[in-house]
């Protein structure tokens, strides 16, 4: 009875299907590092352009019956990954894929989540509508701009956050008297949870987006006088949210320290030059999207292999997500 009983919990955790990943163009190093992680073999894969710039898609070996993942995530060129990671998944689902999974470490089109001025597409939910015609059953992202984007998709989205492993990171440079600041209102739940996790307190700057790369600061919440300075946000985009923070805070009093820690850094338009007039003494990011390696900045970046490997692996054989997953 009991050698029947460990031969059915066998079967109960045994996947049915062997595991395949494919990477689109957009960051290939961190598929490689999760393929690694996981003991596989990246799948071969052609994608090049035709003279008029048409992409062609060409998986050279079976997916027939695999349980396939696409790594893809949609940065800078967004609109170019995007079409990437839809070409992909149409490729392997009339390949026979029996489970398509695109991992999406940055989900680009995020902050594109409703009507600003009346004339304007919710674009959040277009490539959430595309991602599923494209033939996709799951998609995993880390750290969305919204969580509430959720609701956009028809299909499962899983959304992990690097928050844990970005504190870790950060702990050991954590200054004496040290305050969380979120640099705006939309960071203040990752901000709270940084807070917890490293049990500082945490400031919120209230701010006003005047366009695209300018941004003016309304108040300073909480206490900052005389402290270091922990700067987090989901993403580093043109620097503009976190310039703006800077300046307030340092008329606010505080001290002349400051460290940035991000999920996704993006670096376009003029952040680079924005950073190297900052007091900011060193950047934590994640690998989710490329990091530029002449940005001349003090970056230390965090890898998001080992989290995307793990859920991966328990996508794989039907295992709970409950730890990984993050509700904020």
């Amino acid at each position: 009875m009991e050698l029947a009983a460990q031969e059915l919990a066998g079967k109960e955790t045994r996947p049915t299907m062997s595991l395949k990943i494919l990477s689109g163009s957009a960051n290939l190093p961190l598929a490689e590092s999760i393929a690694k992680k996981l003991g596989v073999q990246l799948a071969r894969l052609i994608l090049e352009r035709f003279p008029d710039g048409e992409l062609h898609v060409d998986v050279q070996e079976s997916v027939r019956g695999y349980d396939v993942y696409i790594i893809q995530p949609s940065c800078p060129r967004v609109d170019e990954h995007l079409l990437e990671l839809l070409l992909m998944a149409d490729a392997c689902e009339r390949a026979g894929a029996a489970r398509l999974t695109a991992v999406v470490p940055y989900f680009g089109y995020a902050r594109q989540d409703r009507r600003g001025r009346g004339r304007e597409p919710v674009s959040v939910r277009v490539i959430a509508d595309l991602i599923r015609t494209g033939g996709l059953e799951r998609v995993v992202v880390v750290d969305l701009h919204s969580a509430a984007i959720e609701g956009a998709f028809s299909i499962p989205l899983e959304h992990l956050t690097a928050v844990p492993t970005l504190a870790e990171a950060v702990r050991p440079w954590i200054a004496a008297r040290t305050v969380i600041v979120a640099p705006d209102l939309g960071a203040v739940k990752l901000a709270e949870r940084y807070g917890r996790l490293l049990q500082l307190p945490v400031a919120i700057v209230h701010k006003t987006r005047v366009s695209g790369e300018e941004v003016t600061v309304q108040a300073i919440l909480g206490e900052v006088k005389g402290q270091s300075v922990l700067i987090v946000d989901d993403m580093i985009s043109t620097g503009g949210t976190v310039e703006a923070a800077i300046k307030a805070l340092l008329a606010a009093g505080c001290a002349s320290d400051f460290t940035v820690v991000a999920s996704h850094a993006l670096f376009v338009g003029s952040a680079v030059e924005r950073f190297r007039r900052l007091a900011v003494r060193r950047f934590f990011v994640t690998d989710s999207v490329p990091v530029p390696t002449d940005v001349s900045l003090p970056v230390q970046v965090v890898s998001l292999a080992p989290l995307l490997a793990e859920i991966i692996e328990r996508l794989h054989n039907d295992r709970s997500l409950g730890d990984l997953i993050w509700h904020g």
